[in-house]
């Protein structure tokens, strides 16, 4: 493990790259060394119309397939962390991610105040509804072109709910007659990838690009069963016309991937004897299923091997032409079938085993083993877990989107009207269960519960159909619709090196529906005649008695830039905006009042940003850096803690990126300095003055490569300097640095050989922790980064 100690020495370390400003590119020539940020590049994220980055006054950044390749991700959300600004807590798998923007608050999970994009349309209309983070529905495959980023700056009128920034996925279009086809094996751990992607002209005015993957394994932590398993396949056609062109898109995803709680281990990541904290995880070949009432009340059966399991049918349409006389018209399309499970398993309480025993059979009972080798055997550990299943389906997050805009040029000014509106279905059920398992990584058993007098307190390791420990809080359904309009006017120009631009958008929504709780009774859950103890009261969702959802918001976001050009390679800009995120889901079962109606304040929450920075580039050197100031106000929900948050915060810091060439090495790297505070809180006061938790001081990725005749060696540092658990600011954790490895090798000039390491040192970094403060056994819940893996890739060219 890298400690806080060694954290220090790579950030002074970081200290002295980015006062060099070393950062790498892609490019083969001089002058694309020069620009190896891609200062001279033309952004379409973020803006009204394509802008060159060195003109613009917004911090944006993109990342290049290289780029991935050398950060070795595991997931979408892994790819991230190289984008400056972004704290991407990556450690629930293949989704299921947190992610900060530049302060910005992350009090629940998801990534409330940024909005992910492919193609130009958000995945989701909001990124943060309860276990359907926008990550969840993103896989990131050969068909992508590159990644580009915006932080703060005009997000906030570029999109809706997107007030900290904006992270779009770029597909290929087939603008070149090429394909590839890759696989990819697990040198340390269960997978099994292959990628594919072609694209080709039809004929002189139209082309196609196809691609996709289908992958299966066990994943990073073995489950001790097939938990990745599935693909997806995406599809562009382009029509090009005199005056413009129009292009058609298609997706397909079906992935099933194990989703990663908090896990036991000790409060400063060290691991539980029998349960490693890099490698290991509370899933079982033990508990493979699970018995519920669906939300009709009728008895139904989930598998837990469904984990993360989105499926998605999307079609979208782009058409962009000039419509002559200076008038250029763009629409953007999207109607999207989505739907999917979210199946996992936390554990809500590690302690005594005599003493959770006693909790549910009464004084002196005993565990057994329900299952497993060691079936019916006395249980003889001190320790043992309460597990719930977070049993979720998905039953509808469809939606319909389109944006289109008008955009008029005078010489060198422009002017774009816009209309953007959508729809956004939240549809799902929770259907939880309370089990008992030993605390072990390795195919842990389920335990019962036998009083003492003999009476059994569980089935087969189930002690409550519901989750008592949690007050019966979460058998759970809703159905509610969201729409959202929002016409936006942006223009820009320039007076010589001077470049102005403003935006200004409305956002108006509303949101209909219902939503249901639970509600005890009996039920005899396995047909067998008897009602047992765990079926004297059984949680179903209370259909009887459905509370509604009838509210509107409506907000207004602006934001003002200017951009001068010093030189030609010199340019500072500044910038200042508001925005606001529309609150959805979260809202439920606590803040929508009896008529369904939610207080202003409650609706919609509101961002505010000011900004400066400067451009500059030498020679194979290029710096691009940020100072910003925010103040933010938060509403919202956490479901394991069952708490909810209204809340003020203020942050401020530093935007650093940077690149430089010397001869065949190019270093890339960015570092964020942020001073947050939460300064309001009207339901926890005690925590007014605090450092919101998991806010880092310092966030940062490093990235250095080698290149020669045959291929090249590169490595990737990302780390974070030391994060509170919780509000109250007493768990802390340690900083960490995660060291990622590559090295790539052309067999010929169309197959290549490569290998990815991603965690080289094995090191421990906890992200999260259910604990604000190290219990009396000094055991905690939470989740760290993935240990060691090594995958090994072979890749066709044609």
């Amino acid at each position: 493990m890298i400690n806080s100690t060694s954290t220090k020495f790579v950030l002074s370390t970081l200290a002295v790259m980015v006062s060099s400003s070393l950062w790498a590119a892609d490019a083969e020539t001089a002058d694309t060394q020069k620009d190896a940020i891609g200062l001279e590049r033309i952004t379409v994220t973020g803006v009204a119309r394509g802008t060159r980055v060195m003109d613009s006054s917004v911090s944006v950044s993109s990342v290049s397939p290289d780029d991935l390749a050398i950060s070795s991700p595991r997931s979408s959300a892994e790819a991230f962390r190289i984008i400056p600004g972004m704290k991407v807590e990556s450690t629930g798998g293949e989704g299921n991610a947190n992610i900060a923007v530049r302060g910005l608050p992350v009090a629940s999970g998801g990534a409330k105040f940024l909005q992910i994009q492919e193609d130009g349309l958000p995945i989701l209309q909001f990124g943060d509804i309860a276990f359907g983070n926008a990550d969840i529905f993103l896989r990131i495959d050969s068909t992508t072109q590159t990644i580009e980023s915006i932080r703060g700056g005009s997000a906030s009128t570029a999109a809706s709910n997107a007030p900290g920034g904006i992270i779009n996925v770029i597909s290929k279009t087939g603008t070149s007659d090429a394909g590839s086809v890759s696989s990819t094996v697990g040198l340390d751990y269960d997978t099994l990838r292959t990628d594919f992607e072609y694209g080709a002209s039809i004929n002189d005015s139209m082309r196609f690009h196809i691609g996709g993957f289908v992958r299966t394994g066990d994943g990073p932590r073995d489950p001790g069963y097939t938990a990745n398993k599935g693909g997806q396949i995406k599809a562009n056609i382009t029509k090009e016309f005199d005056s413009g062109y129009v292009r058609l898109y298609f997706k397909h995803l079906d992935d099933k991937s194990i989703g990663y709680l908090p896990m036991p281990m000790y409060s400063d990541g060290s691991s539980i004897s029998g349960f490693d904290s890099k490698s290991d995880t509370v899933h079982s070949a033990n508990l493979l299923s699970t018995l519920r009432l669906d939300a009709d009340g009728n008895i139904s059966r989930g598998d837990m091997r469904d984990g993360m399991n989105p499926i998605v049918n999307s079609v979208g349409l782009e058409a962009s032409f000039d419509l002559g006389d200076d008038w250029l018209v763009e629409n953007r399309f999207r109607v999207s079938d989505v739907s999917g499970n979210f199946m996992s398993l936390i554990p809500a309480e590690v302690g005594s085993s005599s003493s959770i025993a006693d909790s549910i059979g009464g004084a002196g009972s005993q565990l057994l083993y329900a299952n497993g080798a060691n079936a019916g055997e006395v249980f003889q550990s001190d320790l043992a877990m309460r597990v719930h299943s977070f049993d979720v389906t998905m039953n509808d997050f469809g939606s319909i989107v389109n944006d289109m805009k008008l955009t008029k040029s005078f010489d060198d000014s422009d002017v774009t009207f816009g209309f953007y509106t959508a729809t956004q279905n939240i549809n799902m059920t929770w259907m939880w269960n309370s089990y008992l398992m030993e605390v072990k990584g390795d195919n842990a058993a389920l335990l019962d519960v036998v009083a003492a007098d003999g009476t059994s307190y569980s089935d087969n390791g189930l002690y409550a159909y519901g989750v008592p420990y949690w007050g019966n809080c979460c058998q759970r359904n809703y159905d509610s619709d969201y729409t959202i309009k929002a016409p936006y006017i942006a223009a820009s120009t320039k007076f010589g090196d001077l470049s102005l631009d403003g935006s200004l958008r409305y956002d108006s929504g509303d949101a209909s529906g219902y939503y249901a709780g639970s509600v005890q009774s009996q039920v005899d859950m396995n047909r067998d005649g008897t009602i047992s103890q765990p079926e004297l009261s059984v949680s179903s969702i209370d259909n009887a008695d459905p509370q509604l959802v009838n509210y509107d918001w409506g907000y207004m976001s602006y934001s003002l830039g200017a951009n001068y050009q010093i030189s030609e390679d010199l340019a500072a800009f500044g910038r200042i905006s508001h925005g606001g995120r529309a609150n959805a889901d979260r809202l439920l079962f606590g803040k929508v009042r009896a008529d369904g109606s939610v207080a202003d304040e409650d609706s919609v929450d509101e961002v505010d940003q000011y900004e400066m920075g400067v451009k500059y580039r030498y020679d194979s050197l290029s710096v691009f850096a940020t100072a910003f100031y925010s103040e933010t106000e938060e509403q919202n929900f956490e479901a394991t803690s069952q708490n909810f948050f209204d809340r003020k915060y203020e942050a401020k810091g530093l935007e650093l990126e940077g690149a430089y060439y010397v001869g065949d090495f190019d270093f890339r790297g960015n570092v964020t300095w942020t001073d947050a505070e939460i300064v309001a809180d009207a339901l926890n006061p005690d925590v007014v003055g605090n450092t919101p938790r998991r806010q880092a001081d310092f966030i940062y990725s490093l990235m250095g490569r080698y290149n020669f005749d045959k291929g090249s060696v590169g490595v990737n540092l990302i780390g974070t300097t030391d994060t509170y658990a919780q509000d109250n600011n007493d768990l802390e954790f340690d900083g960490y640095t995660q060291v990622n490895a590559f090295a790539s090798y052309q067999l010929t000039d169309a197959l290549s050989l490569a290998l990815n390491v991603n965690n080289l040192f094995d090191t421990v970094g906890i992200t999260e922790a259910e604990e604000g403060s190290i219990p009396d056994n000094n055991i905690i819940r939470a989740r760290t980064i993935n240990g060691r893996t090594t995958t090994a890739t072979v890749k066709y060219e044609f």
